[in-house]
C-alpha cells in the first residue's frame, strides 16, 4: 500500500488553520461522492472503479497478447492525458534497458518535431535483429481527432504504415477516441480500424483507467487487471474511510492559504520521472484557475540536487516539496573495494546502492526542512503493479477533493484555449 507523511506539514499549522482545512477537505469530498460540484459531468474515472468492465479488460488483454507476438515496435501516438499515464506506468514497471520481452514502444505526438518524426520512420524503415522488415502497430490516441500535435504525428505516420503494410494495416491500426464524433469515428468507418472507446464523462489527465492507458500498458507486458483492480480496492477503501487522503488535501490546501505558490514534486527513483510528469499534469490543469494553485514542478533527485538543490535550500520560501519514495527495490549492487582509494569513498564499501540513496533522500528530506521548506512523504511499499493502480486512483481522488477546497472546476482547462487560439491565428486556420 501507499503512506502519506503529512507530519511536518501539520506542525507548520495552527489547530484552527488545520481545522478549518479539514473541513473544508471533507466538504469537498462530500460533493464528489454526491456529484454536487462544478464539473460533476466528469465524475466518469470513479464510474469505471465502481462498475468494472471485465470485458473491456479481457478484450484489451486479447489484443495486447496478439500485437506482443506480432510486433517489432508498438507507437503510441498521443498528447497530455493520452499518453503521460501509459509512459508512466511502463517506464516505472519495466526495465530500464530490457529490449528483449515483446516490441519496443515508442512515444509520439506530443510535440511539433518534424525532425523527430523523418528520424521515427527512418527508423521504423531499418529492419530488426534478424534481418526482417521491422512489424509495426500503431495507437492513435484523441476524443476529437484533430488536436494538431497528434493528428499532425498520426497524419505521416498512417501514410507510412498503409505504403509499408499494404495488406493488413487496417489490422495494425488502433483507434481509442470517443464513443461518437470526431474525426477518428470517420477514419474507423471508412477504413475498419480496431477502435477503443474513451468514454465520454471521462477527461484525458483523468482517463489512464481506461483503454487510454491500459492497452499501451498491456502490450509493454504489465499485468492490467492486478492495475486496474488496485484502483478498484483504493476506491473502495477510500469510500469508507478517506482521512489520509483528506488529511493530504487539507495540509496543501492550508499551505495554499499562507501564500506557498508552488508544489516540487521530486524523486531518488528515476523509474518514477514519468509517473511525476503525469502527476504534474494532473494536478497543473486542475488546480491553476483563477489566479489560484500552487505550480507543480518536477525535479529528478540526486540528479536535480545539483541544479536546483540551491534554490530549494535557500531561495525564496514560497514552496512546498512532495517526495515520492519506494520501500523495498530489487536492487542489490554494492560498492567495490579500492586498493588506492582515490576517490576517498572506501567508507562506503560493501554498502548496497539503494542504502545509499536512502541516505540521501533521508538527509536531503531533513536539510529542507530545516531549510524551512514544508514537505509531505509519500510511501510505496514496493513498485509493482498492484502499487502504482492504488496511487493513480489515490492521486485523482485527492486532485478532484484538494481543487473544490480552492473552490475551481478540477476538470475544466478553459486556459489551454488560449495557446491554440493564438498559435492556429498565426498557422491561418
Amino acid at each position: 500500500m501507499i503512506h502519506i507523511d503529512c507530519s511536518d506539514i501539520k506542525k507548520r499549522l495552527s489547530d484552527s488553520e488545520f481545522q478549518k482545512a479539514w473541513s473544508k477537505a471533507e466538504d469537498s469530498f462530500l460533493k464528489i461522492q454526491k456529484g454536487t460540484g462544478d464539473g460533476s459531468e466528469w465524475l466518469g474515472w470513479r464510474k469505471i472503479l465502481a462498475d468494472p468492465n471485465d470485458a473491456m479488460l479481457e478484450q484489451l488483454d486479447s489484443l495486447a497478447t496478439r500485437i506482443r507476438a506480432e510486433a517489432d515496435v508498438f507507437i503510441v501516438c498521443g498528447i497530455g492525458g493520452s499518453y503521460l499515464g501509459a509512459r508512466a506506468v511502463i517506464e516505472a514497471l519495466t526495465s530500464f534497458f530490457d529490449s528483449e520481452s515483446g516490441p519496443e514502444i515508442i512515444f509520439c505526438g506530443h510535440h511539433l518535431s518534424g525532425q523527430y518524426l523523418k528520424e521515427l520512420v527512418e527508423y521504423l524503415e531499418k529492419s530488426n535483429k534478424e534481418g526482417e522488415t521491422k512489424s509495426v502497430y500503431l495507437n492513435v490516441i484523441s476524443k476529437s481527432g484533430t488536436t494538431l500535435e497528434t493528428a499532425l504525428s498520426f497524419r505521416v505516420l498512417r501514410q507510412w504504415m498503409v505504403n509499408q503494410f499494404p495488406e493488413d494495416v487496417n489490422d495494425r491500426i488502433i483507434c481509442t477516441t470517443s464513443p461518437e464524433g470526431g474525426a477518428l469515428n470517420e477514419l474507423v468507418k471508412a477504413n475498419g480500424y480496431s477502435k477503443f472507446e474513451i468514454p465520454e464523462d471521462v477527461g484525458g489527465r483523468f482517463s489512464v483507467l481506461t483503454p487510454v492507458g491500459l492497452l499501451p500498458v498491456a502490450v509493454a507486458g504489465i499485468d492490467i487487471r492486478t492495475l486496474f483492480y488496485e484502483a478498484v480496492s483504493a476506491f473502495e477503501k477510500l469510500e469508507d474511510n478517506p482521512d489520509s487522503l483528506l488529511e493530504y488535501a487539507a495540509c496543501k490546501f492550508a499551505l495554499h492559504e499562507k501564500g506557498i505558490s508552488m508544489d516540487i514534486i521530486t524523486s531518488f527513483e528515476p523509474q518514477l520521472n514519468f509517473l511525476m510528469k503525469w502527476l504534474q499534469q494532473l494536478l497543473g490543469e486542475s488546480e491553476g484557475k483563477e489566479g489560484k494553485g500552487m505550480f507543480p514542478a518536477v525535479a529528478g533527485y540526486s540528479t536535480d540536487l545539483h541544479s536546483i538543490g540551491q534554490f530549494v535550500q535557500d531561495g525564496p520560501r514560497n514552496m512546498m516539496e512532495t517526495f515520492i519514495q519506494v520501500r523495498k527495490t530489487n536492487e542489490r549492487v554494492t560498492v567495490p573495494g579500492s586498493d588506492e582509494n582515490h576517490d576517498g569513498l572506501d567508507y562506503l564499501f560493501g554498502k548496497r546502492f539503494d542504502e545509499i540513496n536512502t541516505k540521501a533522500f533521508e538527509g536531503t528530506l531533513r536539510a529542507h526542512r530545516e531549510g524551512e521548506v514544508p514537505t509531505v512523504v509519500v510511501l510505496l511499499d514496493e513498485l509493482n503493479a498492484q502499487h502504482v493502480g492504488e496511487f493513480l486512483y489515490f492521486y485523482e481522488l485527492m486532485t478532484a477533493v484538494y481543487c473544490y477546497c480552492l473552490e475551481v472546476n478540477p476538470f475544466n482547462q478553459p486556459g489551454v484555449e488560449g495557446y491554440k487560439k493564438e498559435m492556429y491565428n498565426l498557422l491561418g486556420k
